[in-house]
């Protein structure tokens, strides 16, 4: 499993100052990388892409992890490998005479309108069909904001108020399952990239997700589609929920915290995004007694269905106390009605979205969302030592621990090597290459034998 995950970036700049354009600031964000690898993409010593993407935007790709909260330590780690970007950034800026703040957001729509993505990336076996698999997953897909969303406030349009929207990206996508990326957001993309043995493996794409901040909902967000997925891939018998024409009922969930939203069933009558959900998680939680205790232990899945259940009872009941401290667009909904009730109820009201805007801000002691986790308001997944860990080591489990080995010691030696997901190569004295396709596999004699070639000649 990886999620990548692309950043807002802007800066607030003192009056006296000409504002800095975002990619003016990107440039300084990464001049550290740059000066240092001579490149503005690069792979870091923990094993995750670190790299400026198009538009500005810095991205994060995790290394390739094996088990959820190994994921999400990683993930977060990308927020505080970013903030000490961010903090150079600002030195910097300052002794050019360009003294600023520099904003980093973790989020998917900044105040034009633009959208950026957190894509999820999943293993799966090459003997699926991945449209079948894409249909299947569909029902699940558009109704997931219920469950995992990160909420947001959406401006007036036109002839339309402004609103609360469970999910940032609902509104950006426009296909179930294609190729396109930008042109037309899909739910899932099938660009036949698997980063491994093509003969044996196939990566899910998802690209419909929002970006969480609180780890439960990251947790809520990969661990179910994790569960939707084994079951599939077992074979293991799910209700019969095709939807007719499933994006253009996106948007309408994401309005609607209900999850009242009716939807045609393809084999006639209807069913509400909700019991979409409901019925998906009951068989979640019968498929644990089934499932192999390996990757992700059954024990951490528990969690993830017992908050599935919770967050969908609270949907149910309109009760949300049980888990207004871990799922996104509650924890959002719930601070931005206490500001409303003061602002004469105008959801249109400036104010609003800034709070909005500042949830995501990923720098700590600014970010409304880091107040709320050091005031104890946010519950935890994981701990503190992990992602500190995750910050400069790479995951010890997966083929990432032989990249993150190779890069450390080229380090070491200064050694001029290049990598990708599935390659490292020593470019000099004479070049050596060696392709990596089992990403299970955490040990291997040839990287050995490289490692042992990198010493002999650049120690």
């Amino acid at each position: 499993m990886g999620i990548e995950t692309e950043y807002g970036l802007s800066t607030a700049t003192p009056k006296s100052q000409r504002a800095l354009s975002p990619d003016e600031v990107a440039r300084v964000l990464f001049r550290p990388i740059v000066e240092k690898y001579s490149s503005s993409n690069i792979f870091a010593t923990n094993a995750s892409r670190l790299y400026l993407d198009v538009g500005s935007h810095p991205e994060v790709a995790t290394a390739e992890c094996d088990s959820l909260s190994q994921l999400i330590a990683y993930e977060c780690a990308g927020d505080r490998v970013m903030n000490g970007l961010a903090l150079q950034a600002e030195e910097a800026l300052a002794h050019e005479g360009n003294a600023c703040a520099v904003y980093l957001f973790k989020n998917n729509v900044d105040s034009a309108g633009h959208s950026f993505g957190c894509h999820e990336n999943y293993l799966i076996s090459r003997d699926i069909v991945l449209k079948d698999l894409g249909v299947a997953l569909l029902p699940f897909l558009i109704t997931r904001q219920l469950i995992c969303g990160a909420g947001m406030v959406q401006p007036a349009k036109g002839d339309h108020p402004a609103q609360f929207l469970l999910s940032q990206r609902a509104d950006q996508v426009w296909e179930g399952v294609s190729s396109a990326t930008t042109r037309s957001r899909p739910v899932i993309n099938t660009r036949d990239e698997p980063h491994g043995d093509s003969k044996r493996f196939r990566r899910m794409h998802i690209i419909v997700g929002d970006s969480n901040m609180a780890e439960p909902s990251v947790a809520m967000k990969v661990g179910s589609t994790l569960l939707m997925l084994e079951m599939l891939e077992a074979d293991f018998q799910l209700p019969e929920l095709q939807i007719t024409d499933p994006i253009h009922h996106i948007r309408s969930i994401a309005r609607d915290v209900t999850g009242s939203t009716p939807l045609p069933l393809a084999s006639g009558g209807t069913i509400t995004a909700l019991e979409v959900q409901q019925q998906l998680c009951a068989r979640a939680r019968e498929w644990l007694a089934h499932r192999e205790d390996a990757g992700t232990p059954t024990a951490e899945l528990e969690r993830v269905v017992d908050l599935w259940e919770r967050i969908l009872r609270a949907i149910e009941t309109g009760n949300f106390s049980g888990v207004n401290r871990e799922i996104d667009w509650v924890i959002k909904l719930e601070l931005l009605e206490r500001y409303r009730s003061r602002l004469g109820d105008d959801w249109s009201h400036p104010k609003l979205t800034q709070v909005d805007m500042t949830y995501h801000d990923i720098r700590p002691g600014r970010g409304l969302y880091d107040v709320l986790l050091r005031r104890g308001m946010i519950e935890r997944w994981i701990e503190d030592e992990d992602i500190e860990r995750a910050v400069s080591t790479p995951p010890p489990t997966t083929r990432a621990a032989l990249r993150g080995k190779f890069l450390t010691a080229a380090e070491e030696c200064g050694a001029h090597v290049t990598v990708d997901w599935t390659r490292l190569k020593i470019n000099r004295p004479e070049p050596r290459t060696e392709e990596l396709l089992d990403p299970f596999a955490f040990t291997d004699s040839r990287v050995t034998a490289l490692l042992d070639y990198m010493h002999d000649h650049h120690a």
